[in-house]
């Protein structure tokens, strides 16, 4: 759930230079800068350890024709993942950055939101940049990068040809100064703004990247939009910011008790601006009480009880070899097993990415065995079979429970796998086992 500092760079450089003596600068202005989240990896085909001696032999193993890149990570928190790509010729030639560490409250320290500054500075000075920019990853994601709503042919034809928005730091690029206008550029209401020797802008707006929801944070950075963008009007730029800011406030989960262990996986798997919202939404989600039981069972009206059984053990185990290595669990069967094939299927969007041949033929009987099986396992339970499946039953306590039933409901759809969960399920008929 944490938020990233997240900087995209795209700069120029000779590329008819030698490649170390053109990228040492590069280099030595991270190590200068980085601190804390100075990494410990390079990585091309191969991983290796940091070191120049790794760098410069992965940059050169990974040259192409047009293209040459390495990635740059951590083994430990805080985390990073950093991408460098060098284009060369036919292609325009450009150094291509892309940070992201992880978390951002890293920056909330203002010695290291200064090393951080000066690393871009060099970077900006060295390697002239028409835009570039650092903040909150889930704030950025907000306010619509990169195409802040325009068609993509659109946002990549133009770039970054207007201030669309202010991040926590900024480099103007000399084009971009001069459209907005430099002496309006350079009496910025900011923290830093400083006229780079190439014509650039370097803008910073707050000491600290950490802070950004604030809103002292908000109403500084609507008053440096609004400056450098004066048709804009400052209460509607600060109505908009307030509003990034209500939606990235952290919620409290408060998920129904059943599906809390299954529920509470699922906000990781959207966007992290859009966590915090989904969290709202499932603490108000209530899924329907389970209804596949009797308070009798049917007769069985199977020949052979032994070998009906039998046909359902391999039908669960039709599913355990499926998926096994996608759900290493599910070898158990215990509860946690059913947690994690509700995660798995929702994750998969399993019913609305498969074809219903493939669902309603094969995985929803060999699931609905399964969950019998756990039943079986788990709770003392003893199978009542019927030639009719979606009738067969398992007896828990003084109930009947009906698992094809419930498998076909929960295969229906996505939202199906939340309404009609596995994890439900058992702790419903674990609730009236006595």
């Amino acid at each position: 759930m944490d938020d990233n500092l997240l900087l995209s760079f795209n700069g120029a450089f000779d590329h008819q230079a030698e490649l170390e003596r053109e990228l040492e600068p590069f280099f030595h202005a991270l190590e200068s800068g980085a601190g804390e989240w100075s990494p410990d990896i390079v990585k091309g085909k191969r991983r290796q350890s940091y070191s120049r001696d790794a760098l410069w032999r992965i940059l050169r193993q990974e040259r192409g024709e047009r293209s040459t890149s390495i990635g740059l990570y951590r083994k430990k928190w805080p985390v990073l993942e950093m991408s460098l790509r060098l284009m060369f010729p036919p292609l325009s030639s450009n150094l291509q950055v892309w940070i992201d560490v992880q978390p951002l409250t890293l920056f909330a320290d203002e010695g290291g939101c200064r090393s951080f500054i000066e690393m871009v500075r060099a970077w900006a000075i060295r390697y002239p940049a028409p835009y570039a920019s650092a903040d909150s990853m889930a704030d950025r994601e907000l306010a619509g990068f990169p195409h802040f709503g325009r068609e993509a042919e659109v946002s990549r034809r133009d770039g970054f040809d207007r201030v669309y928005a202010v991040c926590w730091l900024n480099v103007f690029g000399p084009r971009l100064v001069e459209t907005v206008g430099r002496e309006r550029m350079l009496t910025t209401p900011a923290y830093r703004v400083e006229e780079l020797p190439n014509g650039s802008v370097l803008l910073v707006l707050r000491p600290t990247a950490a802070d950004f929801a604030s809103e002292e944070a908000r109403v500084a950075q609507a008053r440096v939009h609004v400056h450098l963008r004066p048709d804009l009007d400052f209460d509607t730029v600060l109505s908009a910011l307030r509003e990034r800011s209500a939606a990235l406030a952290p919620v409290e989960p408060r998920f129904h008790p059943d599906l809390a262990p299954l529920l509470s996986r699922l906000p990781d798997e959207f966007a992290i601006s859009e966590r915090q919202r989904k969290v709202a939404e499932l603490n108000d989600f209530r899924p329907p009480e389970p209804d596949e039981w009797l308070p009798s069972a049917l007769p069985m009206d199977v020949e052979s009880l032994e070998r009906v059984q039998g046909d359902y053990g391999d039908l669960a185990e039709s599913l355990v070899a499926a998926l096994h290595t996608k759900v290493p669990t599910i070898h158990d069967a215990t509860p946690e097993s059913l947690t994690d094939l509700d995660f798995y299927f929702w994750r998969e969007n399993f019913p609305e990415r498969y074809t219903r041949d493939l669902v309603d033929g094969h995985t929803t009987p060999a699931l609905g065995a399964y969950l019998g099986e756990v039943l079986v396992r788990r709770l003392g339970g003893t199978w009542v079979p019927r030639q009719k499946l979606e009738e067969s039953q398992v007896r828990v306590g003084k109930r009947v429970w009906l698992p094809f039933l419930r498998a076909r409901r929960y295969m229906s759809s996505r939202q199906s796998l939340l309404d009609y969960s596995l994890t439900q399920f058992f702790r419903e008929a674990e609730r009236h086992r006595g």
